[in-house]
């Protein structure tokens, strides 16, 4: 064999371990860690809710420019929000499905795939359900779980606790459906595309996330707008990993309770740690900057949801999520490979994540402490306190899950 097949042949190799193969879980839990470490280093934690949240408000605002604004929850919009390519949310959110959008068509696993009726149902359902959970938590499982612990505050255990109760009752509730429910089975279709249309969908996908890198760190007129050509590109990251190892969380407090299977549990508490000992890192005496905004400052993603806001707000955020059949992120990274039934997921999670923050917000509920308390952990116990409890937090529940795995004392009976 000559040496440029040789070569020719790792070349491929190495294409189908990166764009083809589904990555390991606990390798791409520590990549999802790793870059949301990256992520906070070079502008803040990133989050789901952000994005569609902006995306909501800017339909609530839609909506009032048409009807008018003088009255109802249409009040809290006669102002137009920040611009979807100017809000840091948003362009983490675009930047996270543009990502899952170029994986899967690397793969060439792109494809429009319309649910049944009764799942488009459910999704209306789940959008809701996540939209208000969301709020009430202090954000999705990504900025009131994941990067909440993550970032060492103790909302994110209030949002966990109910996350497990909401999926089991959605789960059970799945069950029943199963059992009972007959209608509404038909209608599914999957629209595929050619081999050598999603290649050329996948080389469009890369060149807009470059070009819109390039765009917005050519910005000469602002620090900010300049460094979201980063925060555009991590997030990609983000999302193609993601897509590729399909990863989801929701998964990871499921399966225990469904199969036993506890391997994205797993996955999911390692990518804890890493993020925990990245923000202890970045956290500890960290400087100020861009346009004198404090973008780590330790306060990020700490918030007043230590009490009944973070447990019932996880637990309605579950039980949507299960109904959806993908969290916050999941959701996203999903809409990027083309189903359907997490597209018609976004708006309603949208709109009802708007509404919801927005009363919120206008009340003062969260400031005032109605919905729990202010707690970042480091303040209270020190920064190796902090992260020896949230270390011996994670192997609590890997204990748990890998104990259930092999006697099944979690599995929620059909």
């Amino acid at each position: 064999m000559s040496e440029e097949s040789v070569l020719k042949k790792k070349v491929q190799g190495l294409y189908k371990i990166f764009c083809q193969s589904e990555w390991n879980p606990t390798v791409t839990g520590v990549v999802v860690g790793f870059f949301s470490v990256m992520m906070m280093a070079w502008w803040r934690p990133w989050g789901a809710v952000g994005a569609i949240r902006n995306w909501g408000d800017w339909i609530m605002y839609g909506i009032g420019s048409i009807f008018g604004t003088d009255s109802g929850i249409l009040s809290l919009y006669e102002e137009a929000p920040a611009a979807i390519f100017a809000n840091s949310g948003s362009v983490i959110g675009l930047g996270f499905i543009g990502g899952a959008f170029v994986s899967a068509c690397l793969g060439n696993e792109f494809a429009l795939r319309v649910p049944p009726y009764r799942e488009m149902v459910k999704a209306v359902i789940a959008g809701i359900l996540m939209g208000v959970g969301a709020s009430l938590a202090g954000g999705c499982n990504v900025g009131g779980f994941y990067n909440a612990i993550g970032n060492l505050a103790a909302n994110g255990f209030a949002m966990m606790l109910g996350l497990v109760f909401g999926v089991i009752l959605g789960l059970k509730l799945l069950y029943l459906e199963m059992e009972h429910i007959s209608w509404g089975e038909g209608g599914s279709k999957t629209i595929s595309f050619t081999p050598m249309v999603i290649r050329i969908m996948a080389a469009i996908g890369i060149l807009a996330l470059i070009a819109g890198s390039y765009i917005y760190s050519g910005n000469e007129d602002s620090d900010y707008m300049a460094s979201l050509g980063g925060v555009l590109l991590i997030a990609a990251a983000l999302g193609y990993s993601m897509q590729r190892g399909r990863w989801c969380m929701v998964q990871g407090f499921r399966e225990p309770h469904m199969t036993g299977d506890c391997t994205m549990a797993k996955s999911v508490m390692l990518s804890i740690i890493v993020v925990a000992i990245g923000a202890a890192i970045l956290k500890y005496e960290v400087p100020v900057r861009a346009e004198g905004e404090a973008i780590l400052n330790p306060i990020n993603y700490v918030r007043g949801t230590f009490g009944w806001g973070g447990v019932v707000g996880g637990f309605i955020f579950g039980l949507g999520a299960m109904f959806a059949g993908g969290c916050g992120s999941g959701t996203l990274w999903r809409v990027g490979e083309g189903q359907v039934k997490l597209m018609m997921v976004v708006p309603f999670f949208a709109v009802a994540n708007s509404m919801m923050t927005g009363w919120i917000n206008d009340n003062d509920f969260e400031v005032d402490g109605v919905l729990g308390s202010y707690v970042y952990l480091p303040d209270v116990l020190g920064y190796g306190p902090t992260l020896t409890l949230i270390v011996g937090f994670m192997i609590i529940w890997y204990l748990s899950v890998t104990w259930n795995e092999d006697t099944n004392k979690f599995i929620v009976p059909m």
